[in-house]
């Protein structure tokens, strides 16, 4: 198949739109509403009609005599003041199944290949990864995952923060504790070793200019504070390994490219911008003053690339992250998964890359923006005592808890068995109850929701597929080339949602919105349980029997590569 089932009706309208005089015109091809109005509806002849001053119903008439769906629908009609409904055939469903199931990409047609740089997780390397690590974390995983399933060349990105004064004042504190014979029980706590280091730069005046003299060293290349320096920044990543691979995350150490790998580049970005006209003296600061972005005064916003003080700041690095992936990675996309209330910040360095030429109208710039977790109080989500949640923490919470639960459905399985199943139910549930949102949005993280068995939740998908995998266990000797042929309503309406799997994956790769997917594979579930229990599997007998088991195996193989795409495992049996 080299067209999603969207695409391939998308283009038949538009043709038959332009054979009817309408050249140009927007079909609108999405799924009906409703049954009645069959399988999808094209709504654009309204529009072409409008724009063409035409009687809409004669045009949707004369576009349905000029439509070419042999093979393809079995019913074409008008509705309403020129709407076409359009109800795929059964056998066009089944052919879809079959290729489908003969596939194991299930068929989703590959876009043209492009070279997508993906900026996620870059926790600040000072500390421990805490929960507000989360979500930048596993949507850009699945996006990620997505954009490789569909063949693009996807480059990760962990721009990690190592650089800049709080490396002076740890590397001196380092220096400190490694006289007293402890650093290394001191860093194997982050947290605690980051909070000394600063109450002493806060405290010491003396510490406080010995941590200024160290930024000075490190900026310079001075080999033996170097080496501290990578050796604390190999202690921190050696904590974010810990947590990626229990989130079931593929970030590795040769993704990571943090602040640091810029540092030569920065004069030269500067001094680009100023030989361009761009960046000028404010204030003795250097600074490209943007008239797209104004002030309530009408003034134009000020984008510093250079502080007074010569010191440079992320806005530079960013700049700098630019040219590198645009010049040397070639990128043609990059998304940057970021808080959204970054947002000012990405389109200001969009406006600043496009005018400096760094990356050109062809090289799809793309903030990725997202919300806040909330606790139940309705504030950013934090420990009952106010502090911040570490990651690595909520992460073996959720294992726990999920472990609790499963004990409680399946007491009788070896413990290590219920600690298997509790761990993918558990980093489950907390990547799916994340990834369901619209990532635009804020959302409130409740436990007992995404643990629950019913509803939009991983376990119940979880369920699901286990479920299907119970039938086979329980079929036996079966025809496993058998073709799927649709003979029930309930059949063909669970083949149709099937073939609505490539459409879902590539608007989640458009729009890098993960939760397009977790919609659709909770309707597929839905959809699934509706066949079950209207179409017999196990008490049918023959050719039947056979076709439903296809359709139950192409079902779970949907479910299975689905919810790989957004890092969460299947089980066979829960």
């Amino acid at each position: 198949m080299t067209q999603t089932l969207l695409e391939l009706i998308d283009t038949r309208v538009s043709a038959a739109l332009a054979a009817a005089g309408c050249e140009g015109a927007a079909a609108i091809v999405q799924p009906a509403a409703r049954p009645e109005f069959g399988d999808y509806q094209a709504n654009g002849v309204m529009a072409a009609a409008k724009a063409r001053k035409m009687n809409p119903r004669e045009l949707a008439q004369s576009v349905i005599d000029k439509l070419d769906l042999a093979g393809i629908a079995s019913k074409v009609d008008i509705a309403g003041p020129g709407f076409i409904n359009i109800t795929l055939s059964p056998e066009f469903l089944a052919e879809r199944a079959n290729t489908a199931l003969s596939r194991a990409d299930l068929a989703v047609p590959h876009p043209a290949r492009q070279h997508v740089v993906v900026d996620y997780s870059s926790p600040n390397l000072a500390k421990e990864m805490h929960v507000g690590h989360l979500r930048s974390t596993i949507i850009g995983d699945a996006i990620a995952r997505v954009l490789r399933f569909l063949g693009h060349d996807v480059i990760a990105q962990n721009h990690v923060g190592d650089w800049g004064t709080q490396f002076g004042m740890l590397t001196a504190y380092m220096i400190e504790t490694s006289a007293a014979g402890d650093a290394e029980l001191a860093l194997s706590d982050l947290e605690g070793f980051y909070r000394n280091a600063k109450q002493r730069f806060d405290e010491d005046p003396a510490f406080a200019e010995k941590s200024r003299e160290y930024v000075v060293k490190l900026q310079g290349g001075d080999t033996e504070v170097n080496a501290l320096w990578r050796r604390f920044l190999d202690v921190s990543l050696h904590h974010c390994e810990a947590v990626y691979e229990r989130l079931g995350v593929g970030l590795t150490r040769a993704d990571v490219r943090g602040e640091s790998a810029y540092n030569d580049d920065l004069p030269v970005v500067v001094a680009d911008l100023q030989a361009k006209g761009l960046a000028v003296e404010s204030d003795g600061a250097q600074v490209v003053f943007l008239e797209e972005f104004k002030n309530k005064e009408g003034q134009p916003q000020a984008y510093i690339v250079r502080k007074q003080d010569g010191g440079y700041l992320y806005a530079t690095t960013d700049l700098a992250a630019v040219r590198y992936r645009v010049g040397t990675l070639h990128a043609d996309r990059v998304l940057y998964v970021v808080d959204a209330r970054q947002g000012l910040h990405f389109q200001q360095l969009f406006t600043v890359c496009r005018k400096a030429g760094y990356a050109s109208d062809a090289v799809q710039l793309q903030h990725v923006g997202f919300g806040v977790m909330l606790g139940d109080d309705g504030k950013p989500f934090k420990t009952r005592s106010g502090g911040t949640v570490k990651l690595a923490d909520l992460l073996v919470e959720a294992d726990e808890r999920a472990f609790a639960l499963v004990s409680e459905l399946n007491a009788d399985l070896p413990e290590d068995e219920r600690r298997k199943i509790a761990h993918a139910v558990g980093i489950g549930a907390v990547k799916y109850a994340d990834l369901s949102k619209n990532r635009t949005s804020d959302y409130t993280f409740d436990w007992d929701t995404m643990l629950a068995m019913q509803g939009n939740t991983a376990p119940y998908l979880q369920y699901a597929y286990a479920r299907i995998s119970s039938v086979f266990r329980k079929a036996g000797q079966w025809d496993a080339a058998a073709a799927i042929v649709l003979n029930e309503p309930a059949e063909r309406m669970l083949a149709l949602e099937l073939a609505r799997f490539a459409d879902t994956v590539h608007a989640v790769a458009r729009e890098a919105s993960p939760h397009f997917l977790c919609a659709y594979l909770y309707e597929l579930a839905g959809q699934f349980m509706r066949f079950y229990e209207t179409c017999p599997v196990l008490k049918s007998e023959g050719a039947t029997q056979a076709s439903r088991l296809q359709l139950c195996r192409l079902t779970a193989n949907t479910l299975k590569t689905g919810l790989g795409l957004l890092g969460i495992d299947v089980l066979e049996s829960m």
